[in-house]
């Protein structure tokens, strides 16, 4: 069988902002599946010992009230997350998510803040494989107009989503529009063996990271950086 027809993994991190060096895990999910065929979730919710901007709880929902009730101690709950996802890495599960560098290097990110083993000492290894359903997209149709959220994506793939900037909503989103990818592009995408096509995004995305780079400095900022590792800064 193809990747997309084997059992996934989908994660994805709601967050108290963008930035991994200062910002906190908020939710977490990990959604199993066989292809794109929902068969449990596993979500997590923290006290990430920081105040909740206004502007994050405004998008996923959770304010400090709701995370000093009821949510797990950020050290036990990044440290239980970490585990789940290496699990299932262990067993051969592709990892699939929407913006992989931000989801993983964001957990990476709370493992040190915590002084907890990072994915990679976890698994002995570096992490893969990973399919990133918005740099496929990307690469496989470059030249398409708009925005690329998820919520966008999903509109062009024809993905249901039905509570968008949850997490495991947006999980079982990302492993539905990685596998409708590889329906659409079979040549491209979904007959490429996992291991070359978590290869193939390291490529496509250093490539428009590049681009985008370029673009900035020209047009708007001369000093503009644009990371172009992948899946993990």
């Amino acid at each position: 069988m193809s990747w997309w027809q084997q059992p996934l993994v989908g994660f994805d991190l709601e967050t108290t902002g963008t930035d991994p060096a200062v910002d906190r895990i908020v939710t977490a999910a990990l959604v199993d599946t066989v292809g794109d065929r929902r068969l449990d979730a596993t979500g997590w919710l923290l006290d990430p010992g920081v105040p909740i901007p206004a502007e994050a709880a405004a998008i996923h929902g959770i304010g400090d009230d709701l995370a000093r009730a009821k949510g797990r101690p950020a050290k036990e709950a990044v440290d239980e997350i970490a585990d789940a996802l290496c699990a299932r890495l262990a067993e051969g599960r592709a990892v699939v998510a929407f913006n992989a560098p931000f989801d993983l290097s964001m957990l990476d990110a709370e493992l040190r803040r915590h002084g907890l083993p990072a994915l990679a000492e976890r698994l002995g290894g570096p992490v893969v494989p990973v399919l990133d359903a918005l740099v496929i997209d990307r690469a496989v149709d470059k030249y398409r107009k708009g925005s690329r959220t998820l919520q966008r994506v999903c509109e062009v793939y024809g993905v249901e989503l039905t509570d968008a900037h949850e997490a495991g909503s947006d999980a079982l989103a990302a492993v539905r529009v990685a596998v409708a990818l590889a329906e659409r592009y079979p040549d491209q995408v979904g007959a490429v063996p996992v291991a070359e096509l978590h290869a193939r995004q390291i490529d496509w995305h250093r490539a428009w990271a590049e681009d985008l780079q370029a673009w900035l400095r020209r047009a708007k900022d001369p000093e503009a950086v644009i990371d172009p590792r992948w899946p993990l800064r």
